[in-house]
């Protein structure tokens, strides 16, 4: 079995979200999606790693703050597709950072997300579900909260049951320890500020995407109700033919 963490230098929470079964018995397929946090730090050998998984087409969903201040993929290293769909327009503000250490505050912001962000999701899915777009990865700064609503959706509309993608969503956890220390190294003269950050970057719980999912339902009924409201039903049909295979 492919692993499901693939080791890179210069990010720390690349994932493929192959392998995971369906509620109809199949599977998501191996080497098809990946989620990420920042790829804007890949080294060489990093570089020559993304060349050899095929990637096609990469979605950024940062701010384009965060792409101008920060850079963005190599694409002349790495040609790829590469498309910038900011799912927010701002980061959390400094005076909201301890709130994010509460579930029900995370799973609310993810719900405004989608609510408010639903014409970049309607984008993202249809690039995804495009001929010729994948391999592909979707990725932001930390790879959990903007990566992770667009992955738990994807995933959702493919049939995976929602304990799998909560499952899924914690494997953050152990990559935000290690993200967390990366930034305190890259930025020394700045730590006391990176820690002002560390509740928005550590908090990866079960219980967020279980509300947060447990939410969407509510309101739409179902995911295909949802499916229908962001306007990716033929999207979202033509990703499964793709992405799906015989368990």
């Amino acid at each position: 079995m492919p692993s499901r963490t693939l080791e890179f230098e210069g990010c720390v929470n690349f994932r493929d979200l192959g392998g995971y079964r369906t509620a109809d018995g199949r599977m998501v397929a191996w080497r098809r999606l990946f989620r990420a946090d920042g790829l804007n730090k890949l080294t060489p050998g990093d570089r020559k790693q993304m060349v050899d998984l095929g990637l096609t087409t990469v979605i950024d969903l940062r701010t384009l703050d965060e792409a101008e201040q920060r850079g963005s993929f190599p694409i002349d290293d790495v040609p790829v597709r590469y498309v910038g769909l900011p799912l927010t327009d701002v980061l959390p503000a400094t005076e909201d950072l301890p709130d994010w250490k509460e579930a029900a505050y995370v799973a609310t912001r993810y719900g405004a997300m989608v609510s408010e962000g639903g014409p970049v999701l309607t984008e993202a899915i249809h690039v995804l579900a495009a001929g010729d777009a994948l391999p592909a990865v979707m990725h932001c700064s930390a790879g959990k909260d903007r990566t992770g609503v667009l992955s738990a959706l994807v995933l959702a509309f493919l049939g995976v049951p929602d304990e799998v993608i909560i499952e899924d969503y914690a494997l953050s956890a152990a990559a935000m320890e290690r993200l967390l220390e990366r930034l305190k190294a890259e930025y020394p003269e700045a730590e006391e500020a990176v820690m002002r950050y560390a509740p928005a970057i550590l908090h990866v719980v079960p219980e967020t995407m279980e509300q947060f999912l447990a939410a969407l339902l509510l309101e739409y009924g179902t995911y295909d109700a949802l499916a229908i409201s962001l306007g990716v039903v033929d999207a979202v049909d033509h990703l499964r033919r793709i992405v799906l295979v015989d368990a």
